[in-house]
Parts: structure tokens; sequence; C-alpha cells
């Protein structure tokens, strides 16, 4: 039984992440800024719901404390967690820029320091460990307006590999995933062409992202570290040229 602990995991991606390892029998906790989902998604799991603020260092370090104390040690962090809010350049305030730095890019790097901490003055020593980070594809590819997500997500990249490199001697190994278009929204309307631009015929769901995390997870899959995987129903890798 591993003991999870999940960032942003009351809504899309992080729910269905929760509800993955809470389906494979795992010990899972989660956090997230909202109340009624978090607390909706703990009953019907039996997950554990902390309600705070990712960009409260404190809140997350506590959380985190109270993990160690309670079940031991974690063995799974994944960072999920993160925010938009696209807007052009002239808009975008310097504080908006910082706040979705430090909701998606400076959160992960707390969890993991929060992870190496304990490692290192535990006597019990684990030999399993995974820290799973979410990027996305627009780390290298980007539209107007996206400055600060891109350059979170391109941090989460560059952190994912240097983080794989800083953690081995604690027996962790740290990868991201790569999401391309993962449609969340229930009421989103997708059309047969939103499906066809996928290599893949079809427009990726949160499940897609949840499996590759287990996978990633596995006990038996230590040899991949500092990788980052691109799940996008292979956009990325088409070659796209103007319409006449």
């Amino acid at each position: 039984m591993k003991r999870v602990f999940v960032t942003g995991g009351a809504h899309g991606i992080g729910r269905a992440i929760v509800e993955a390892f809470c389906q494979t029998s795992d010990r899972v906790a989660f956090c997230d800024i909202d109340k009624l989902k978090g607390e909706e998604l703990a009953h019907t799991t039996g997950a554990k719901f902390f309600h705070f603020d990712v960009c409260d260092k404190r809140a997350l370090e506590s959380c985190m404390q109270m993990l160690f104390k309670d079940w031991g040690d974690l063995d799974v962090v994944v960072n999920n967690v993160g925010i938009g809010g696209f807007e052009s350049i002239t808009k975008t305030t310097v504080e908006h820029f910082e706040k979705i730095l430090k909701t998606n890019l400076n959160s992960a790097f707390i969890t993991s320091r929060q992870l190496a901490l304990h490692r290192e003055s535990s006597d019990v020593k684990n030999k399993y460990g995974r820290i799973v980070n979410l990027c996305s594809t627009r780390y290298l590819q980007s539209e107007a307006g996206t400055e600060a997500y891109a350059a979170s997500k391109g941090g989460i990249w560059s952190m994912t590999h240097a983080l794989a490199v800083s953690l081995a001697p604690f027996h962790i190994t740290v990868n991201c995933i790569a999401p391309g278009w993962i449609s969340v929204d229930e009421n989103e309307v997708l059309r047969p062409e939103d499906h066809l631009f996928h290599l893949s015929g079809r427009v990726g769901k949160a499940e897609d992202i949840a499996r590759t995390c287990l996978f990633l997870c596995d006990e038996n899959n230590d040899f991949i570290n500092g990788q980052c995987i691109t799940v996008d129903g292979g956009v990325t890798k088409k070659m796209i040229y103007p319409e006449e």
C-alpha cells in the first residue's frame, strides 16, 4: 500500500489521479482550495482532504508534516495543482505572473523539499519513492497571452530533471507528465474535427493522465527517471501547415 499525496486533487486531472490511487487501495491524501468539491471527493473515495491554498507555504508544509507524523512517510507525491489565467501581455500584471508561478512551480519545490528533508532525517530508510510533476505541452509550444503559464511549466520540466539528480540518494525517482488537450469539463462541446485533429482520433481524458501517473509509480518502473512523458494523442508530432 503506497502513501500518496496529491496537490490540487478536487478537480479534473487531479481528481482522476486521486480516484485512480484509491482504486488500487493506496492510502491517499490531497489538498485543494475548493472545500466543497474536496469534501465530496473525500467522502466518495475515503481519501484524506486538506483545505488550503498551496500559495500558503506554511499550510502546505504543515500538511506534509502532519502526514509524515500520521503515516511515517510518503511514497508518492503528485504535484498536480495548476492555474492558467491566460491574458495578453499588456494586461498581465507582475502580481498575476507571480501568482501563477507560485501556484504551479513553487508549490512543487516546497513538497519535494519537504519529502527530501523528511527522508534525510528519518531513521527508517525507505527504498521506494516517486515524485510526479504535472507539466504541459505548452512548455515547448505557445500562443499569445500564455507567458506566465508557459514559464511555470517550463520551470516544472527543468526542475524535474534537477530533482531527479538531487533526490537519487533518497531512492526517489522524479518525472513529469506533459498533457496535451485534456477535456475535463463535462459541459464542453467537442466537435468531430477536435477529435480528428489528434493522431489518436480523440481528445484526451483525465483518466489518460491518471493511468500514466500509475505507470510511473509502479515499483518496477524505477529506471524511468528525470523524464518528461508527453500524453497528447500525437499532436506535437504533427507537421502543421497553414490552411489554403
